[in-house]
Parts: C-alpha cells; sequence; structure tokens
C-alpha cells in the first residue's frame, strides 16, 4: 500500500502510476482534488487500485489525516513517496527573499516530508514491511545562482534520510531519496527555452533531458523488495551528468 504525495502530475503522477501497475494499491494525494481524481480513475480503469485525496502538506492535521485514510482504507502504509515540493528554477534572489518565503521552502521540502515519516513508520513496524522515498533534486548537489534556499532544503531531506535510516533501519523500514536532474515537468518547462536545454545537455552524457517515468522507474526501485538491503541512500538519475546552465 503506497501514499504519494503531490500525486496530481508530474513526478508523482508517474510514481502512482508505476506503484499501480506493480501491484500496490495507492493513495493519490494533492493539493488539487480534480488532479488526483483524474489520477486515481486513470489508475483505476487500467485494472489497478486507487484512491484520491487532498492534502495541503503545509497542513499537520493534513499530513496526519492522509495517513489516518490510507489505513482506515487499505489497512496499512507500506510505501511513502514524498514527491510534494517547492522552488527552483533560479528565482531566489538572496536580496529579495525573505524569512517567510524561506520558512515556507523549508516547510515543504523538509518539515512535511519528516512529519509523514513520523506518522506513517509505525504502521510500516506493524505490516513488516516499510519503504520510504523522498524526491530530492540534483539542486541538493549543484552549486547555482539562485538556488540557495531550495537546493540546501534538498541537501537537508538528502541528510535527513541518511540519518533516519539508522532510526528506522532496526523497524524494518528503509529510507532513500531519488535526485532528479533536469526532468520534462511543467515547472521545468515554465522556464526551459531551447538554450537553456542546450546548455543542460553540454553537461549531460546521455544527450536528453529526463522524463517522469525516468524518475518513477526508481521510485519503484526502492519501493520493491529488490532493494532490501539499500537504505540511506541518494539517487541520482540525471543522465549521467549535472544539468548546469555554464
Amino acid at each position: 500500500m503506497a501514499i504519494v504525495t503531490g500525486g496530481g502530475d508530474g513526478i508523482g503522477k508517474a510514481s502512482c502510476r508505476i506503484l499501480a501497475a506493480a501491484g500496490a494499491s495507492v493513495v493519490v494525494s494533492d493539493i488539487s482534488l480534480d488532479k488526483a481524481t483524474a489520477v486515481a480513475e486513470e489508475i483505476k480503469s487500467s485494472g489497478g487500485v486507487a484512491i484520491p485525496t487532498v492534502c495541503n502538506v503545509l497542513k499537520e492535521e493534513d499530513l496526519k489525516a492522509l495517513v489516518d485514510l490510507a489505513v482506515q482504507t487499505y489497512g496499512t502504509v507500506n510505501i511513502l513517496v514524498n514527491n510534494a515540493g517547492m522552488g527552483g528554477g533560479g528565482r531566489e534572489n538572496p536580496f529579495k527573499i525573505d524569512r517567510a518565503y524561506v520558512e515556507r521552502i523549508y516547510d515543504i521540502n523538509v518539515f512535511a516530508p519528516w512529519s509523514l515519516c513520523k506518522y506513517a513508520a509505525p504502521h510500516m513496524e506493524k505490516s513488516g514491511y516499510g519503504s520510504i522515498i523522498n524526491i530530492s533534486s540534483m539542486s541538493s548537489l549543484n552549486n547555482d545562482p539562485g538556488m540557495a534556499i531550495y537546493g540546501s532544503s534538498k541537501a537537508a531531506l538528502n541528510h535527513l534520510a541518511s540519518n533516519l535510516a539508522c532510526d528506522y533501519g532496526p523497524m524494518g523500514i528503509r529510507i532513500n531519496n531519488v535526485g532528479p536532474g533536469a526532468t520534462r515537468t511543467s515547472a521545468l518547462s515554465t522556464v526551459l527555452t531551447p538554450e537553456i536545454m542546450q546548455k543542460m545537455l553540454a553537461h549531460t552524457p546521455i544527450k536528453c533531458l529526463g522524463e517522469v517515468d525516468d524518475i518513477a522507474g526508481a521510485v519503484l526501485y526502492f519501493a520493491s523488495p529488490i532493494s532490501n538491503w539499500v537504505s540511506g541512500q541518494t539517487l541520482m538519475v540525471n543522465g549521467g551528468g549535472v544539468q548546469t546552465l555554464d
């Protein structure tokens, strides 16, 4: 049984689809009920099992309710994909952003995943199987202008997982991160131009940008028993390079 946050679009949607195709019952969580419902209906029309729900990851009560819904519907939680996130795009002028912006980015990218881990872990331990996958970013390793807050929040997410692996391992729970490189999502489309793409590909041995299914494949690897002896790791899925702009 899997929970996916931000499951209504992009990497979250692809993760919902691939997990359902592999046999998982999925809770498609998104801030937009319409998007979550569309993904759940698509999964069901393909023979899978899914339910949609609204979750604003900035609200602690929504995070707890999300886990409660999964347990009430399917009996437990085995897989948690912390995909919902915010920021990036090189838009963070360090002299113009304020503390409220910084706190919002960290609330969404770090504190929400931490809370969901806390709520889901006891159910995973009780069920005898648990895998948590956080969607990080290549920005957690790169050095780029206008990315200090987003990049550092994703770096914090990486380190959170590597340390929680020590706490969760004795409980029979694994926790890992997938770090997407430049992946064709609606968010990337807002900043991608032919010139920017060529600069990115100059640093990419596999000469194409990522697709959401490329990232979802890594999610499935960490979610499945084939990765039973892997925890605390961050896997960069980035065409063998780094998509920087210079």
